[in-house]
């Protein structure tokens, strides 16, 4: 039998970004720089570097600078080279000839299922990633490139995990898990609970925004009842599909950036920046002259 390649991830990006008001009024929030970079782009350089071939950004009403971004700029180009800056010409083209992306419209905020349900014919019957912009994750080897290796071994749906201590677990999807022998990282998921109280978490394993689903997830999606609120959950039908289909956590290697959150989005611009040749020593230096 033909082994499953994972070629197409999908972003939702159609949120209104509610949390970084006003500066999201008229900005998509992806598309807040951190240090001198879109959120978004981070999540498809991850794609990329992970052997993805095709994007589907899902977008809503107010969000045409994504497609502008990623979109080739002549003017700016040309602009940039009559004034001689070869290198900012490299860094502008290297954006739009990176990845083949589609955009789907999602018309209506309906939930992060909703939103991936929306892709449903640009994947096709294949198995896809979700990445959420909102987490921006700092590895030495691509998270989403660590989850396809389990993916090409195991082939079959990966979600991926971090330990979360404390209160801070009901803020997350948390995981009821058995351990796989030879391989501290991986677990096979029995069940998953939405934002339980910490006392009633079945383990210490929050669900994060990575992950890899077969096509099945589609049908799963269609026949779920909206929540309360009206939105369709992820969660709701990853549910089903472990009825149906084995699925697995991974416990990846990196650091990850909460973005979506004020505070996140600081520390990962300080913790970015430090790490930058250029920037890194006076931020250094800027930080120790403080009086905290």
């Amino acid at each position: 039998m033909t082994k499953m390649r994972i070629r197409k991830a999908v972003f939702p990006a159609a949120g209104l970004g509610t949390r970084f008001l006003p500066a999201t009024k008229a900005q998509a929030k992806e598309m807040l720089a951190l240090v001198d970079k879109p959120i978004i782009q981070y999540g498809v350089e991850e794609a990329v570097a992970a052997g993805c071939e095709q994007i589907i950004v899902i977008t809503s009403r107010g969000k045409q600078a994504i497609e502008d971004h990623f979109d080739v700029s002549y003017e700016l180009e040309k602009l940039l080279e009559q004034r001689g800056k070869t290198d900012l010409v490299r860094v502008v083209r290297q954006i739009s000839e990176m990845i083949a992306i589609a955009y789907v419209r999602q018309k209506e905020a309906m939930g992060l299922g909703h939103a991936v349900l929306a892709a449903r014919e640009w994947v096709g019957a294949e198995p896809f990633a979700v990445l959420l912009p909102d987490d921006v994750i700092d590895a030495e080897v691509p998270c989403l490139k660590q989850m396809i290796e389990v993916f090409d071994d195991r082939q079959c749906s990966i979600i991926a995990t971090q330990i979360v201590e404390g209160k801070a677990i009901s803020a997350y999807g948390v995981l009821e898990v058995r351990a796989v022998e030879g391989n501290p990282r991986l677990y096979e998921i029995v069940n998953m609970v939405e934002k339980p109280p910490v006392e009633k978490a079945p383990s210490n394993l929050a669900i994060i925004g990575r992950y890899i689903l077969t096509p099945a997830v589609f049908e799963m999606l269609a026949n779920t009842q909206p929540g309360a609120a009206g939105e369709l959950q992820l969660t709701d039908g990853m549910k089903s599909l472990l009825k149906k289909e084995k699925m697995y956590a991974y416990l990846y290697e990196g650091k990850r950036h909460d973005v979506g959150d004020k505070l996140g989005f600081l520390k990962a611009t300080v913790e970015f920046a430090l790490k930058r040749e250029d920037l890194g020593g006076p931020l250094r230096e800027y930080l120790r002259s403080l009086d905290l």
